[in-house]
């Protein structure tokens, strides 16, 4: 996936978009690939999105990280940054891999589900 967009927009126009998805597949043609994460209100939107992910987000973008390396280069404690992963990755924004250190044990990878993430809200 190239882009994730993270937006608020009214109930409307998030049926909208699903009607108009469906005429595309009732008529036989191919559904643009498309990654967005919507909420109803600035509120939703800024309780998930507070200052702390979206640096979160930064970081992972820039590099994808363990939960160890992330909770250094941001100066947070690990616990409060696995929670941010937790919530993040529960959304479809971000993305955790297991993968196996050398020699023994398993380390968590998180990565963006995305390239390019953009927030957008109107007022």
């Amino acid at each position: 996936m190239r882009k994730t967009e993270i937006r608020v927009e009214p109930t409307e126009a998030f049926f909208e978009r699903g009607r108009k998805h469906a005429r595309l597949a009732d008529r036989g043609n191919s559904i643009p690939p498309s990654h967005v994460v919507s909420f109803e209100d600035i509120e939703s939107f800024l309780s998930v999105l507070t200052a702390k992910r979206v640096l979160l987000l930064r970081q992972v973008s820039e590099t994808p990280a363990s939960i160890s390396d992330l909770a250094v280069k941001l100066k947070r404690d690990r616990s409060a940054v696995t929670r941010d992963i937790q919530l993040l990755e529960s959304f479809g924004i971000l993305r955790v891999v297991e993968k196996p250190l050398p020699g023994h044990g398993r380390q968590k990878w998180i990565m963006p589900v995305a390239h390019d993430i953009q927030l957008t809200a109107q007022l």
